[in-house]
């Protein structure tokens, strides 16, 4: 497996219409360090396994290159004809306002250069990657061929597989610079989020994504489809790929709290979530802050409170929601009968600062109460 130390300080001009923001060092290192942690997830290192994978980074041979022995060794090898007229390039070319620099233009020779050395020193003939990336692997095969055209045909041959870029169904893209995209980390995606977005996945795109981020097999997979197509409101196919992809990145400890979490929230027993998990799960609804002193004491309405938030806009449908029974607080539908004397009080503080509103079945704010 290669990491680009080295490549990442240039940047990748595929399918960007604009020059990359250029990273730091110090940035690129630190990329590299987070990205071996994910590896390690689903990867095997160093376990004295016979297909233990290997784990190199191309700033540790790019990094100490010199200029001028680049151009004359490896650049003779290259046409500019050519390399304009690769698609990365050639689309940059055509938007006169952006263009491309120098920089970004000479990354396929750096990739191309990485497989050479590879080669050399690991024989590794065969390169995979992502279809936007054909342009650089067909560069680093053909400068394998020219380099080494000496040596006997048979050991300079190199080859590449590529697969398609995933898109959802709608045609739009699958990725990190996307909206709406999940982060492997914990501290980018909570395992919640994380969760929750496999979870979400359409009914379109289910079945090719349990064969793409999954180690399922495909009997296993098909039983799953037939299933999920006797009953798709149940979400057979979602639940099952959340939880293989959850328990990959986030382990099994971390699995069972969001699948008790979701249950908790279906049930309406958020009461039971512990701190951590009950701010990942309403991360994203509305939110407000109030004083800890108006709850102190005999405390306050909940009237009063609830016109306050995103539920109601006015004390008057405040009172409608609460007569009608439509309002619960941590979960729990407030009696309507008594509702309109109900008072909020610091008993009702979960976790010390929290009180959950709900209208309805769906509609959620949260109130903190600080100091």
């Amino acid at each position: 497996m290669l990491c680009g130390g080295g490549t990442g300080l240039i940047g990748d001009p595929s399918g960007k219409d604009a020059e990359r923001a250029l990273l730091t060092r110090e940035q690129v290192d630190a990329n590299i360090q987070a990205q071996q942690k994910i590896f390690s997830r689903v990867i095997t290192f160093d376990a004295g396994e016979p297909n233990d994978a290997m784990l190199v980074n191309n700033a540790d041979w790019l990094c100490d290159l010199h200029y001028l022995d680049v151009l004359r060794d490896i650049g003779k090898h290259f046409s500019v004809n050519a390399m304009i007229q690769k698609d990365s390039v050639r689309e940059r070319l055509h938007h006169r306002e952006q263009g491309i620099s120098y920089t970004e233009f000479s990354y396929m020779v750096l990739q191309a250069y990485d497989f050479l050395h590879l080669r050399r020193t690991h024989d590794c003939t065969v390169q995979i990657a992502g279809s936007d990336q054909y342009g650089n692997i067909v560069c680093g095969i053909d400068l394998i061929r020219r380099d080494m055209q000496d040596e006997d045909p048979s050991e300079t041959r190199g080859y590449g597989i590529t697969a398609p870029l995933v898109t959802k169904s709608d045609g739009s893209k699958f990725g990190k610079s996307e909206s709406g995209a999940i982060w492997l980390t914990a501290d980018r995606t909570s395992p919640w989020a994380f969760y929750q977005f496999w979870r979400n996945t359409a009914d379109s795109d289910v079945g090719r994504y349990l064969r793409f981020f999954t180690f399922l097999d495909k009997p296993t997979i098909e039983e799953i489809e037939t299933q999920h197509d006797a009953a798709p409101h149940e979400r057979l196919a979602q639940r099952r790929l959340a939880a293989e992809v959850t328990q990959m990145l986030h382990g099994a400890d971390e699995l069972s709290r969001v699948e008790a979490a979701a249950e908790a929230l279906f049930s309406g027993d958020i009461s039971s979530l512990d701190e951590a998990m009950l701010e990942a799960v309403f991360a994203d609804v509305p939110a407000s802050s109030h004083p800890r002193a108006s709850i102190e004491g005999e405390g306050m309405l909940l009237v009063d409170l609830l016109s306050e938030t995103s539920l109601a806009s006015s004390k008057r449908e405040a009172r409608e929601l609460l007569a009608g029974g439509s309002i619960a607080m941590n979960g729990t539908k407030v009696d309507k009968s008594i509702a309109l004397d109900r008072r909020v009080l610091l008993d009702d503080l979960l976790h010390g600062r929290t009180i959950l509103l709900r209208r309805g079945k769906k509609a959620w704010h949260c109130t903190e109460w600080n100091s």
